[in-house]
C-alpha cells in the first residue's frame, strides 16, 4: 500500500476526515456542463477516492511529490495518462483536457495565490475552482470592495469568476495539522468573456493600487506616467481598496482614452 510522508518543503497538511472530503467534492457543480476535472496536490487521495466514485466526471490529477505520485498509482484506479508528475505552475495548463475543465484541490498554502494567477492566464479554460486554502487568503479572494482585506487577488478573480467562501476547516483534520484554519471557496467563471479595456492595463493598475494601498491611486499610479490632468478626477482620491472591479475597469478605460489624446 505504501506511505505518503507530509514535506515540509511543499506546504503539504493531508486531509484526513472523509466528511469534509466529500462535503468539498459536492461542492463542484459542473458549471456550464464541463465533465472533467483536474485536482491539484491529491497526496494522499482522499478527495480523489471521492472524485472517482462519480460517474459523471472524468478525472486527472496533477502532482509534484514523487513519492504520492507512486502511491496513487499503487492505490487507485487511474490510467498512467491521468496521473500528471509535474509542477502545476509550469505547466501549460490548456492542454491537459480538450475543451473546458474543472479544478479541485487543498492547495498547499505556501503557493496558493501563484496557483490562482496561473489559472487566471487560462481564465477561458478553467470553469470553475473548488478550492482549500488558508482561511485568511480564501476571505480576502472573496472580499468586497471597501473592506481592508481586498486585495490585488479579490479584484483580479471577481473580474473574471463569482466567488463564494463556503465553510472554515479546523487544523486538528489535517496530518500535520496547520497553525492556521482553513477556508473552502467556489469561484465559478462569469459571462464576462472581456473586460472592454486593456486586460493587461487594468491588471498593472490594480497591482500598482494594492501595492501602495496607503496612498490615494492618484497618488499610487504615478509611476505609470499617467499625466496628472487624467487622474483629476474625484474617484483618483479614493484608496484601491474602496474600488469595485467595475469601478476599476471604468479608471482603465479613462486612463486609456487620456493616453491616447
Amino acid at each position: 500500500m505504501g506511505y505518503v510522508r507530509p514535506k515540509k518543503k511543499l506546504g503539504q497538511h493531508f486531509l484526513k476526515d472523509n466528511h469534509i472530503a466529500e462535503r468539498i467534492v459536492k461542492s463542484l457543480t459542473l458549471h456550464n456542463g464541463y465533465t472533467n476535472v483536474l485536482e491539484i496536490g491529491p497526496g494522499t487521495g482522499v478527495l480523489t477516492r471521492i472524485l472517482l466514485k462519480d460517474s459523471q466526471i472524468k478525472t486527472k490529477v496533477v502532482e509534484i511529490d514523487r513519492e504520492s505520485v507512486t502511491y496513487l498509482k499503487e492505490n487507485f484506479e487511474l490510467k498512467e495518462e491521468d496521473i500528471i508528475s509535474g509542477d502545476f505552475l509550469r505547466m501549460q495548463i490548456d492542454t491537459i483536457f480538450p475543451g473546458k475543465y474543472g479544478i479541485i484541490g487543498n492547495f498547499p498554502y505556501n503557493i496558493s495565490s501563484q496557483i490562482f494567477f496561473k489559472i487566471l492566464e487560462y481564465r477561458n479554460t478553467v470553469e470553475e475552482i473548488v478550492c482549500m486554502l488558508q482561511k485568511e487568503v480564501a476571505e480576502r479572494i472573496n472580499a468586497g470592495p471597501g473592506g481592508k482585506t481586498s486585495g490585488i487577488l479579490s479584484i483580479l478573480l471577481q473580474a473574471y469568476y463569482d466567488i463564494e467562501y463556503l465553510f472554515t476547516v479546523p487544523p486538528e483534520v489535517f496530518n500535520p495539522p496547520p497553525k492556521v484554519q482553513s477556508g473552502v471557496i467556489s469561484l465559478k467563471r462569469n459571462d464576462r468573456e472581456k473586460l472592454g479595456c486593456d486586460e493587461k492595463l487594468f491588471a498593472r493598475i490594480v497591482k500598482q493600487g494594492f501595492n501602495n494601498r496607503r496612498k490615494t491611486l492618484r497618488n499610487a499610479l504615478k509611476s505609470l506616467g499617467i499625466p496628472k490632468e487624467i487622474t483629476q478626477d474625484e474617484i483618483y482620491g479614493k484608496r484601491a481598496e474602496a474600488l469595485s472591479v467595475d469601478q476599476f475597469i471604468d479608471i482603465t478605460k479613462n486612463i486609456e482614452e487620456g493616453l491616447k489624446e
